[in-house]
């Protein structure tokens, strides 16, 4: 996630709080209209250059979902479309057609038309732009090719059959051609600092490290918002905003299952609505550093640690977290009930540091530092290594920095604490674990799990497939390189004033997915 450092947070969020006092975002207004702001509670900051091609941290996805619309959004299994009105497979399987919406228009008042999908595909898979979706629109080394028929029709067409086509082709956000068309360096470039999109909201104001403020799109394809203004208001420490939430100057936060008693207690006022996101937490080790290139070693670190605790010590219980042994989140009907699970071990592990020959060792781990379920599960971590005679220093580090850090090869920690919501195709991770990736943040390669990806996406038959993922999660727990820890449900605490929650659909990532069904009762 882009985090920014707390800095001077107590000014901040006074200045803030005067800033926003007047937008009807409490429960304590006393007029007889109804408040026209809906403010959510974040703890990082999106930054003031969101775009659709490189932006790929939640809250900045989460203000590109307010801001932009794609095509449609793939959410297991389920399709929702939004500026197309179909997606049609050939007999062949080989492309697959989008019929777009008529008389959407930009925020500015331009048409949009399939020169603007167009446009976003083509910069999506310029290489050099360093877009979050680049791998996904490879198939079998090459490129989809994406075309415009009309002004309301684009075909995409393969170069080899994916039954994960779908899904790949989905979820990216469409950007106005005649605003970017040009940009030498679309993710530094000063038009993000002034969004034209065609989503519900447009943003009317950013303060660094307090707020991000949206209005309403009245021409909004999907019907005007029926809240007037969106406020995302930045509050980095967990204690502050719930007591932000407790006093009503908030309508919505994402808290912690161990806050929850609390909550309640505090503000009656407040509804508790947990959902699963198929998110996947995880401990990774650095290959760049010397420490952890010994496989016996990595095996013996993973032995050691005691799973249940790990997620008992920020999660409470399984009701909210349940563990996870590969990389594919529970609900995918690909994971592998073949790989190592390595369930904890102590003797296994001293023995394997034995054969290692390994005494004395000291590593890093690292983590976001205002996290608060990373920083209680680094904590069991160092005291189960200790267990083994390996002592570990905590690093915790501003996520926009540890974000950089992991981007390259660097000796600063040997493991560091992760999760991830990619999708549930497991076609959709291999730009986490493919050689050479911009997302592999292991540094990870094997050209055996390389050729097995590849595979996995072109093969049409779904038994051949589910050998090919088992092979690949097989080999890479073998390889002790990735440690999955847990999915966990995500609790969202909100003003029970506000209805349409189920017509705006709690979603992975961007918490809604349609933002304008939002209402006041």
């Amino acid at each position: 996630m882009k985090l920014k450092k707390v800095t001077a947070v107590i000014s901040a969020l006074l200045v803030a709080t005067t800033i926003l006092s007047g937008c009807g975002t409490g429960n304590n207004n006393t007029s007889q209209a109804k408040p026209d702001t809906f403010t959510y509670g974040i703890d990082g900051d999106p930054g003031n250059s969101v775009n659709v091609i490189t932006t790929s941290d939640r809250y900045g996805l989460t203000e590109i979902k307010a801001l932009y619309s794609p095509l449609y959004m793939y959410n297991a299994d389920k399709v929702q479309y939004f500026l197309a009105e179909s997606m049609t497979p050939s007999a062949d399987h080989l492309s697959y057609t989008a019929k777009l919406r008529k008389n959407v228009k930009w925020s500015d008042g331009k048409p949009f038309t399939a020169d603007d999908v167009v446009f976003t595909y083509d910069q999506m898979l310029k290489e050099s732009n360093g877009g979050w979706a680049y791998s996904q629109l490879i198939f079998d080394g090459k490129p989809v090719k994406v075309e415009k028929v009309d002004d309301y029709t684009v075909k995409f067409t393969l170069p080899a059959i994916s039954s994960a086509a779908m899904e790949l082709l989905g979820d990216i956000f469409i950007m106005p051609k005649h605003i970017y068309d040009g940009e030498a360096n679309i993710e530094k470039s000063s038009k993000n600092a002034k969004p034209v999109g065609t989503g519900p909201y447009k943003l009317a104001e950013y303060k660094a490290g307090q707020y991000v403020k949206l209005v309403a799109n009245d021409n909004y394809f999907l019907g005007k918002p029926k809240i007037k203004n969106v406020v995302y208001r930045i509050i980095e420490d967990a204690n502050t905003a719930q007591l932000a939430l407790q006093k009503g100057e908030l309508n919505a936060l994402v808290v912690q299952p161990a806050d929850i008693s609390k909550i309640q207690k505090s503000n009656k006022n407040l509804d508790i609505k947990p959902y699963g996101e198929g998110r996947v937490a995880y401990m990774d080790f650095n290959l760049s550093s010397k420490l952890v290139q010994n496989k016996d070693v990595r095996k013996a670190i993973l032995y050691a640690l005691n799973r249940k605790e790990v997620i008992d010590a920020a999660y409470i219980s399984e009701k909210y977290a349940q563990p996870v042994y590969t990389f594919l989140p529970n609900e995918s009907k690909f994971k592998s009930n073949d790989a190592e699970k390595y369930d904890y071990n102590l003797a296994k592990a001293k023995e394997l540091l034995q054969k290692a020959g390994v005494k004395g060792l000291k590593l890093k781990l690292a983590y976001t530092n205002n996290n608060v379920a990373q920083q209680k599960q680094a904590a069991i971590v160092q005291q189960e290594l200790k267990a083994v005679g390996i002592d570990v220093e905590l690093l915790g580090m501003d996520s926009t920095a540890l974000s950089e850090k992991m981007k390259k090869v660097q000796t600063d920690f040997d493991l560091v604490f992760g999760g991830y919501i990619m999708g549930i195709d497991p076609d959709t991770f291999n730009s986490l674990f493919i050689s050479n990736s911009e997302t592999n943040y292991m540094h990870y390669k094997n050209p055996e799990i390389d050729k097995l990806f590849n595979e996995g996406r072109i093969e049409t038959d779904e038994t051949k497939r589910k050998e090919i993922y088992n092979q690949i999660q097989k080999i890479m727990q073998d390889d002790a390189v990735f440690y999955p820890i847990l999915s966990n449900n995500r609790v969202l605490v909100i003003d029970n004033r506000i209805g349409g929650i189920k017509e705006a659909g709690l979603v992975p990532v961007y918490t809604f997915e349609d933002m304008s069904k939002l209402y006041y009762k």
